[in-house]
């Protein structure tokens, strides 16, 4: 059992949603378009069991949804929620950080579209100034929900 729900973090809190190993995975190919149990489970490689237990994890943090699309027998096909699909710059990001960083041989397994037809490598920026977001150019501050605890140490001091 890990203690992430316990850390008043959002990181941690995330962590504990979406970060056991198979997770991103998971999400990655529900974005991709791969909904069914049988065909994420061929797919990933994963086991029937470990993928019921990721499944069901997800649904019940509410970041995916079960939906039926056959009555007999009854069979389910898995979407992303609001919550689901608002991780998925999270992944692209992470995708762009292991093609610079870890990509497998040959390049790239996948490149990013844009709706705007142009090809594209994710980066994080400012809303406000379009400047890129990155440990030389963002600041961390104490939040209105910084409280002392597990793995706040930093933001919680005054």
């Amino acid at each position: 059992m890990n203690r992430f729900g316990e850390m008043h973090c959002s990181i941690a809190q995330a962590v504990g949603v979406v970060a056991e190993p198979w997770t991103p995975l998971i999400l990655r190919d529900l974005f991709l378009g791969v909904r069914r149990f049988d065909d994420l489970a061929e797919d990933l490689g994963i086991s029937r069991n470990l993928l019921t237990r990721r499944l069901d994890h997800l649904v019940t943090a509410g970041v995916v949804e079960k939906q039926p699309y056959q009555e007999r027998p009854a069979r389910y096909e898995y979407v992303l929620t609001e919550a689901g699909r608002d991780i998925v710059p999270a992944l692209l990001t992470l995708m762009a950080w292991g093609d610079r960083w870890a990509t497998p041989p040959g390049g790239p397994p996948a490149l990013l579209v844009h709706s705007c037809g142009e090809q594209f490598t994710p980066v994080v920026t400012c809303p406000h100034c379009g400047g890129e977001a990155n440990a030389e150019t963002v600041l961390a501050v104490r939040g209105p929900g910084a409280a002392q605890g597990p793995g706040t140490m930093v933001l919680a001091a005054s």
